[in-house]
């Protein structure tokens, strides 16, 4: 793996992370951003595999539906780590 490809992961698995984290029912600024960084680079190796799982074979060029099933993945993602991490900001 060279290091376009990382920046690449970094990048967009920030991009699809921040879109999944306001797409995600409820409140969810309870986690750090680091671990949104990793909701969507998670959510972009885990939806791709289920893409190709049910039959995605790619495009040339940007695929919607791919994208789509990555976003939705890690909003998944960031509602589960929003749920263990359990920060809460009441304070009592």
């Amino acid at each position: 793996m060279d290091i376009t490809t990382i920046l690449f992961y970094v990048i967009v698995g920030a991009i699809v992370g921040l879109i999944g984290k306001f797409l995600a029912p409820g409140d969810k600024d309870n986690i750090p951003l680091w671990l949104v960084l990793v909701c969507g680079i998670g959510g972009m190796l885990i939806g791709g595999v289920i893409y190709r799982a049910f039959g995605g074979d790619g495009s040339d060029g940007l695929d919607w539906v791919q994208g789509i099933v990555t976003v939705l993945t890690a909003m998944v993602l960031v509602i589960i780590a929003s749920m263990v991490t359990g920060r809460s900001r009441s304070r009592i």
